[in-house]
């Protein structure tokens, strides 16, 4: 779903970019990991990649890598600090909301058909792999829905505004900040459209900053 940027786009005050803000990496990513709560300082990995596109990026990974959140600095600089600070709160808070090992029947489910399959082909029993594996694989596909969708993208901002008032941000100021950060990265990032979780984000963002949403499409009201 496609819907013009410009129909949802604040006229935020802080809203503009710090062309000659250069921020050195270093004492970013340190101040970035005090603001984190103590389980996200510990297992992320905050890491400067001026190559890639996105502002910032992070994608679920295995438990012994960490958490890599990849920054681009360069465009990072030109946000001011509130939006960075609900970046990457949002980022540890998504870590934590669609973590693939949470320990539920899916994952036992997972782990009980992978370890069937093993035993089914060390015994040469074809059908027993299949049923095996095909139980993993279902499993699997429902750990991997689970950690996707706008429910997930929803909770991962509610925990950025969580601990965000443990820093000393407002209920409404850190849900404004992170819907401002939402559109100030589309620009940097030459979207001209936000796609459709991004927009129920952003309406949602509205609601609890107490903002108007007047235009925002009745479809999502």
């Amino acid at each position: 779903m496609a819907i013009e940027f410009g129909m949802i786009l604040d006229n935020d005050p802080q809203f503009k970019f710090w062309e000659q803000n250069v921020i050195n990496p270093e004492p970013e990513i340190r101040r970035l990991l005090d603001i984190m709560p103590a389980s996200g300082r510990m297992a992320a990995k905050i890491v400067s990649k001026p190559q890639q596109p996105q502002v910032i990026s992070y994608r679920t990974s295995l438990p012994w890598a960490g958490q890599p959140i990849s920054i681009n600095f360069d465009l990072w600089s030109q946000l001011s600090r509130p939006k960075r600070d609900l970046l990457l709160l949002r980022a540890v808070g998504w870590f934590k909301v669609s973590s693939w090992f949470k320990p539920d029947v899916y994952q036992a489910l997972m782990a009980a058909g992978l370890l069937g399959a093993v035993v089914e082909f060390v015994q040469l029993d074809t059908v027993g792999v299949a049923v095996s594996g095909g139980l993993g694989a279902i499993a699997g596909l429902q750990i991997w829905r689970n950690s996707r969708g706008t429910k997930i993208e929803l909770a991962a901002d509610q925990e950025a505004i969580r601990v965000a008032q443990r820093r000393g941000y407002s209920e409404a100021d850190a849900a404004q900040q992170l819907l401002w950060a939402i559109q100030a990265v589309a620009t940097l990032e030459n979207c001209p459209n936000l796609d459709f979780d991004q927009l129920i984000r952003c309406q949602n963002l509205r609601a609890i900053a107490g903002l108007s949403t007047e235009n925002v499409p009745e479809t999502l009201k």
